[in-house]
């Protein structure tokens, strides 16, 4: 864990390792118009969460009154319940998060149904499982306040940018931008089609990819990797880098057809087991995309198979 960051007035940072495909997430303290503080984002719950959380909330010199959940992946919502009881500050959710929330991670999720969906895609069985795993470090608030997109906390906007996840939300006041992973500097954050989500999430994510460029925060937070000081010239760089993902997309069906996890052998290469179902759903959001933009073709049975 580094030490709590000061960012700028009003605004500090603390960082945890993480033992996923990114190897930290960033949580934020935001200063709130009574003094004390509002923490967005909980990072992935901990073994022991008092003994993470802490020297971090020592050093704050005020007690947190609120916490936000930008979106329920679990490096994002995964420690929330415990931040909750550590600190006596109700939880904060969007109302649509929420709902995919309990559906992928509460008691009646199904690892049977992920792993149809994936096979259904084109996974092999050995590739299948593992996110029962990850399901026991997920302490999402059961009873959480539901945010809708336009609501206001302490003088911060709620916008609701989907795409990275269906539900996520952002912070927005002045210049100022608190933006979970919508936008990330030294990587692109994935933008996946899962079971039960949003048809075409790729079209979600340029339009709010857009509307950042529109918005031209001076300074974005992002969940991981260097602060934005040019969000606006960053999200049309992702932009583009999705225009020249559809095309190898295209390019990677061939003389097809072909399934999205062929597809994801052929665009991303070899990757390590615990990153394959994520480059086979971004893939899969890229030839949903080219679908719908009638570029290629959805074909009938099992597999899934596309044609260009």
């Amino acid at each position: 864990m580094d030490s709590l960051h000061h960012v700028e007035d009003g605004i500090r940072r603390v960082t945890f390792a993480l033992p996923l495909g990114i190897d930290h997430v960033h949580c934020y303290f935001l200063r709130t118009t009574e003094g004390a503080w509002m923490l967005v984002d909980t990072g992935l719950g901990a073994e022991d969460p008092e003994a993470q959380w802490a020297p971090v909330l020592s050093a704050l010199d005020a007690p947190v009154e609120r916490i936000l959940v930008t979106h329920m992946h679990p490096d994002h919502v995964g420690g929330a319940a415990d931040l909750a009881a550590l600190t006596g500050a109700a939880v904060h959710q969007g109302r649509v998060d929420f709902d995919q929330c309990v559906r992928v991670w509460g008691p009646e999720r199904s690892q049977r149904r992920i792993d149809d969906w994936m096979r259904d895609h084109g996974m092999p069985d050995e590739l299948l499982g593992g996110s029962d795993r990850l399901a026991a470090r997920v302490r999402y608030a059961p009873d959480p306040v539901l945010l809708d997109p336009g609501d206001e906390l302490d003088g911060w906007r709620v916008e609701l940018l989907p795409g990275h996840a269906d539900g996520h939300l952002v912070l927005r006041r002045g210049d100022v931008l608190v933006a979970g992973d919508t936008i990330l500097g030294e990587i692109t954050p994935a933008v996946g089609l899962y079971p039960e989500c949003r048809p075409d999430p790729l079209a979600d994510y340029l339009d709010s990819l857009a509307r950042i460029a529109e918005w031209r925060p001076r300074l974005a937070l992002p969940g991981h990797g260097p602060l934005l000081a040019d969000a606006a010239a960053r999200a049309r760089e992702i932009a583009a880098h999705h225009g020249e993902r559809l095309d190898a997309t295209a390019g990677a069906l061939g003389d097809g057809p072909r399934s999205a996890f062929e597809v994801s052998l052929r665009i991303f290469g070899r990757v390590p087991p615990a990153q394959r179902r994520f480059a086979l759903t971004e893939a899969l959001a890229h030839l949903e995309r080219l679908v719908r933009l009638g570029r290629a073709e959805r074909l009938d049975g099992l597999p899934v198979r596309f044609a260009a």
